[in-house]
C-alpha cells in the first residue's frame, strides 16, 4: 500500500505538462488531489481521468481569484490540504531591453508571487496540525543564469529563496518544504519561444527530461518517512 494513500493534495497549473503528470501520479498513489489551473474545459478533461479528484478554476496571478479557491478548498477538505505542490508557471524569452514591463511582472507574478498566495493561505493550518508538505517546483533557472531570461530567472531565484526560508522557519514543526528543480523538460510550454540566439539549438533538439521524471521525484520525495525531509531534488537529462 501507498504511504501516499487517504492524502489530499492540492497541485496548481494541473491541466497539462508537469502539472497534469504530477497530478496523475498522486492520484494513482490514493491520494485525493484538487487540482487548479485556469482553463477550465482542459482542467475537466485532466480531473476525468483521476477518480475522486476536484477540479477548481482560478487564475494564480489574481489574488482574490486564489482567494476564492483556496476558501473552497479548505471548505472541501475541511482544512489545509496534506499536501501543497506549487507547479504553476510561464516562460518566455526575450533581451533585457526587449523585456516588457507588463512580461516581467507576468513572469514574476505567476512564478513567484502565485506560489506564496497559496503557501500563505495553508501553512498556518499545517502548522497547527504539526504535518504538511510543500512541495516547489523551481528550474535549473533557480541556480544557473541564461541569456534572455532576466524575468523567468529573477522569479525563479526568488522562489528559491523563499523555500529556503521556508526550511530555516519550519523546522521542528512538522511541516516539510521540497524544492524540486528540473533542467528543460519536455512540454507544451516550448511551443511559443523564439531563441534570442541564433546560433543556439532549437528545444527540439536538445535532449530533455520528460514530465514523468518530475513526477515520479515529487512522489519520492513524499513518500518518505515524516522524519525525514528532502530538501531539495535536481534533475537533469543524463
Amino acid at each position: 500500500m501507498s504511504p501516499l494513500k487517504g492524502r489530499t493534495a492540492v497541485v496548481t497549473g494541473a491541466s497539462r505538462g508537469i502539472g497534469a503528470r504530477i497530478s496523475t501520479a498522486l492520484g494513482e498513489q490514493g491520494v485525493r488531489v484538487v487540482l487548479i489551473a485556469r482553463t477550465e474545459k482542459r482542467l475537466n478533461e485532466q480531473a476525468a481521468r483521476i477518480p475522486g479528484s476536484i477540479p477548481i478554476a482560478a487564475d494564480v496571478t489574481d489574488p482574490r481569484s486564489v482567494e476564492r479557491a483556496t476558501s473552497r478548498i479548505t471548505a472541501e477538505l475541511g482544512g489545509a490540504p496534506d499536501i501543497l505542490v506549487n507547479n504553476a508557471g510561464i516562460f518566455s524569452v526575450a533581451a533585457v531591453e526587449e523585456t516588457s514591463i507588463e512580461q516581467f511582472s507576468q513572469l514574476l507574478n505567476t512564478n513567484l508571487v502565485a506560489p506564496f498566495l497559496f503557501v500563505r493561505a495553508f501553512l498556518a493550518d499545517m502548522k497547527k496540525r504539526g504535518r504538511g508538505d510543500i512541495l516547489t517546483i523551481g528550474s535549473i533557472a533557480d541556480r544557473t543564469i541564461f541569456g534572455g531570461n532576466a524575468g523567468y530567472s529573477a522569479a525563479k531565484f526568488g522562489l528559491r529563496a523563499v523555500h529556503e526560508v521556508l526550511r530555516t522557519e519550519l523546522r521542528g514543526t512538522g511541516v516539510r518544504a521540497t524544492l524540486i528543480s528540473p533542467a528543460s523538460t519536455d512540454t507544451d510550454i516550448w511551443n511559443d519561444v523564439t531563441l534570442s540566439d541564433p546560433g543556439e539549438k532549437p528545444p527540439a533538439k536538445r535532449p530533455m527530461l520528460q514530465p514523468d521524471d518530475v513526477a515520479r521525484a515529487v512522489v519520492y520525495a513524499l513518500s518518505q518517512p515524516d522524519s525525514v525531509n528532502v530538501d531539495e531534488l535536481r534533475l537533469s537529462h543524463s
